[in-house]
């Protein structure tokens, strides 16, 4: 079987929990890493444990996302893996709902997608390879009561994955969007003593993106559903 190999994989929307344990997994086999989120500074611990490279990016502004791909290729080398894991929530009742939190919402959980990907691609087409990988959520494909900020960006994030995997898939590019359908087990969020493993844990999912990148192309996933065992669906 063909098994794909890469080289050095950019994170944005980074922080601890998921990001740290992808940023960890990818250190681990060999990649070069590198992170980005709004506020730099929050990735000195990762960085430090695996070695990743931390740059700050604002994933709604086309030229910053420009730039950070222009400085990740400069310092590490092209990214053959992108993971978009940036989002934001305005929650509330609708009628309640600033249209400018909307906004943002949406922006960074959806447009962001948009740019980062678009920059990917480019560097990616010419080769012939890369993998993109988006994190979604439950409200990727279900809306929750006053969540629907949520729900709209989660939704076009799923939308911009699906069409992109029918688009590059044929042109050696793997797109793939994972739904995350529970809580994320973190240093500050962990299960009652009588639910164990009752909220999912990062390593294990970035073990499951870990595995979708060692998909042969014969046998390519556009989208994987993950959740705890306990978990209602």
């Amino acid at each position: 079987m063909d098994i794909p190999r890469y080289e050095t994989a950019l994170i944005v929307g980074a922080g601890e929990g998921l990001s740290a344990s992808l940023a960890r997994l990818f250190s681990r086999q060999g990649l070069k890493v590198a992170l980005a989120a709004r506020n730099a500074g929050k990735l000195d611990k990762i960085s430090r444990d695996t070695g990743a490279q931390a740059y700050a990016c604002d994933a709604t502004d086309e030229t910053a996302v420009a730039e950070l791909f222009a400085a990740v290729e400069r310092d590490i080398g092209s990214p053959d893996v992108v993971v978009y894991n940036a989002s934001a929530r305005a929650r509330g009742p609708f009628v309640d709902l600033a249209p400018s939190d909307v906004a943002n919402a949406i922006a960074i959980s959806a447009f962001g997608g948009f740019l980062v990907a678009q920059q990917a691609v480019k560097r990616m087409l010419p080769h012939h390879h890369g993998a993109i990988l988006f994190t979604g959520a439950s409200a990727s494909v279900k809306g929750f009561p006053q969540s629907a900020p949520f729900a709209m960006g989660k939704f076009a994030l799923r939308g911009l994955a699906q069409s992109m995997a029918r688009e590059f898939s044929p042109q050696g590019i793997h797109i793939a969007h994972f739904v995350i359908d529970g809580g994320i087990r973190s240093a500050t969020r962990t299960e009652p003593a009588d639910k164990p493993a009752s909220m999912l844990d990062p390593d294990a999912i970035a073990a499951s993106y870990w595995n979708v990148l060692q998909q042969p192309r014969s046998a390519w996933s556009w989208e994987l559903e993950l959740r705890p065992w306990v978990e209602k669906f």
